[in-house]
C-alpha cells in the first residue's frame, strides 16, 4: 500500500454564475469529471492524491482521517459540494495498477439549477480560479485486438462453461480487451462529451485515465438513503421497433438471463444486510432501455444502519456477482485463469466521496484505461467489455453481447 502526505485542508464552496458546459473547466489530458443528464463535477488539479496497491479497507480509513482535519465552509450544502474525492478502484484487489482517489484543486459543480465552486488548499497557498478553455481539434483513436482475440475469448466461455457443469461456480463474468492508441495531444474531454450525449442517463466519467459511460450504480449514499441499481442480463437492441419490442420481450421472458439476473440481486442484499435496515428490492426486474441494449435491472433500496461511508459500503459489495459471479471467491479464480490480462480498474468502483461519507459509486463499465504517452508521444489505451456466463450460455452469443457492450467506447472513440 501507498500513502501520500495528507495536509490539513482548507475547503470553500460558493454558489456561482449557472455553468452551461461543465467540460470546459476540465482538462484536456487528464479530465476529472463525473456526470449524468448534464449535472455533476469536474476537478481541476490535485489537492491531495490518496493511492493504495490494488485496495483494501485502508482507503476509506485514510479518507476519514483527510475528512476529520479538513476546515469545511460550504454554504452551498448539497449533494457534491465542499471537501469531494473522486475515485477509481481496481476490480482486484491484488491488482497491478493503483487506486486511487482525488481531491481536486478545485471543482465546478451542477445539480438542480444550481451552480458552484470549491476550492481546496493549504494555508499558505493562494485559492484557484479556474476558467474554461475551448476544445482541441476532433480526433480518433486507432483499435485492435488485445490481450485476447475474439476466437479465444469463446474458448475461454467455453472454459468457464465447463467449470460451472463441475458446480465449482455458478456464474462467472468474463472480459475481453481491445488496445489502441489516440495521437498526442488529443482532447480527452471530446470522448467524454461524446459518451455523456450518447448515453444521457448512464454515468460518465473520468477518473486517473479511466474514461467511460457506466449504466450500473453500484451504491449511492445519501442523507442517510442507501440506494443501488443492478444490471445483470442484456440484449441487442431491435433494428426496428417490432423487432426491439421482440428483444425486450424475449430477455423478460429468458430463464438463463432471469437467473443470471437474481445471482446479482441476491448478492447485493446479501452485502448491504448488515449495514442497513428496511432495506428492500422489487420482486421482478424490469427492462432498462440504453441506445444499444436492454438490460435487466432491479432497484435495491434502505437505510442506513451504521456509520458506514459510501467507501465501506463499496467495499462490502464488490465484486458483484453482476461483474465477477458466485461463489465469489471461485469466480475470481476463474477469471483469473481465463483472462490473459490484469482487469485494472475495470469493472471496478469509480465515483465519489464526501466530508460526511456520502458519495456515488458506479461500477466502471463501457470504458477505457488511458495510460501515459509512449516513446513516440500517442496515448496507449486499452476498452474492456464483458458477459456473464451461466451454465446456460451459448459461447458465440456471449461474444456478441461484448461487442453490443463495446459500441459506446468504440464509437466514441472513432
Amino acid at each position: 500500500m501507498t500513502r501520500s502526505a495528507s495536509p490539513r485542508l482548507l475547503v470553500e464552496t460558493r454558489e456561482i454564475d449557472p455553468v452551461d458546459d461543465l467540460l470546459t473547466f476540465a482538462s484536456a489530458a487528464h479530465p476529472l469529471v463525473w456526470q449524468r443528464r448534464g449535472e455533476g463535477m469536474v476537478g481541476i488539479g490535485a489537492a491531495v492524491a490518496l493511492h493504495s496497491d490494488g485496495w483494501d479497507e485502508s482507503l476509506a480509513e485514510r479518507w476519514r482521517d483527510l475528512a476529520a482535519t479538513a476546515e469545511v465552509d460550504d454554504t452551498v450544502g448539497i449533494p457534491g459540494t465542499g471537501l469531494v474525492g473522486f475515485g477509481a478502484l481496481t476490480f482486484d484487489r491484488a491488482s497491478s495498477r493503483p487506486s486511487s482517489i482525488t481531491v481536486p484543486a478545485s471543482i465546478i459543480g451542477r445539480r438542480d439549477g444550481r451552480s458552484w465552486l470549491t476550492t481546496v488548499r493549504t494555508a499558505d497557498e493562494p485559492a484557484p480560479r479556474p476558467a474554461p478553455t475551448a476544445y482541441g481539434p476532433h480526433w480518433s483513436a486507432t483499435l485492435g485486438p488485445g490481450a485476447q482475440a475474439p476466437a479465444d475469448y469463446v474458448g475461454s466461455v467455453r472454459e468457464a462453461i465447463a467449470t460451472i457443469s463441475t458446480g465449482a461456480v455458478s456464474k462467472v463474468v468474463l472480459a475481453r480487451d481491445l488496445a489502441g492508441t489516440v495521437p498526442a495531444g488529443s482532447d480527452l474531454r471530446r470522448l467524454v462529451r461524446s459518451l455523456a450525449s450518447g448515453y444521457p442517463d448512464t454515468w460518465a466519467f473520468a477518473v486517473d485515465g479511466l474514461i467511460g459511460a457506466s449504466p450500473e450504480t453500484l451504491v449511492t449514499v445519501e442523507d442517510g438513503t442507501v440506494t443501488a441499481r443492478v444490471l445483470a442480463g442484456t440484449a441487442a437492441r431491435g433494428a426496428d421497433p417490432d423487432a426491439d419490442a421482440a428483444a425486450s420481450l424475449a430477455l423478460a421472458t429468458s430463464t438463463k438471463d432471469q437467473d443470471e439476473h437474481q445471482f446479482a440481486v441476491r448478492s447485493v442484499l446479501e452485502s448491504l444486510r448488515s449495514h442497513t435496515s428496511a432495506l428492500r428490492s422489487s420482486e421482478q426486474p424490469f427492462t432498462l432501455k440504453l441506445p444499444n441494449v436492454w438490460h435487466l435491472a432491479t432497484d435495491v433500496e434502505g437505510r442506513l444502519a451504521d456509520a458506514a461511508s459510501a467507501l465501506d459500503l463499496v467495499a462490502a459489495l464488490h465484486p458483484t456477482a453482476a461483474v465477477a459471479g458466485t461463489p465469489t471467491a471461485a469466480a475470481i479464480a476463474t477469471i483469473a485463469r481465463l483472462e490473459p490480462f490484469d482487469r485494472g480498474r475495470y469493472a471496478g468502483p469509480v465515483g465519489w466521496i464526501d466530508a460526511a461519507g456520502d458519495g456515488e459509486w458506479a461500477i466502471a463499465l463501457r470504458c477505457a484505461q488511458f495510460d501515459a504517452p509512449d516513446a513516440a508521444g500517442t496515448v496507449p489505451l486499452t476498452a474492456y467489455a464483458g458477459a456473464g456466463i451461466v451454465a446456460a450460455s451459448d459461447p458465440e452469443a456471449e461474444l456478441l453481447e461484448t461487442r453490443v457492450k463495446f459500441r459506446p467506447i468504440v464509437d466514441a472513440l472513432a
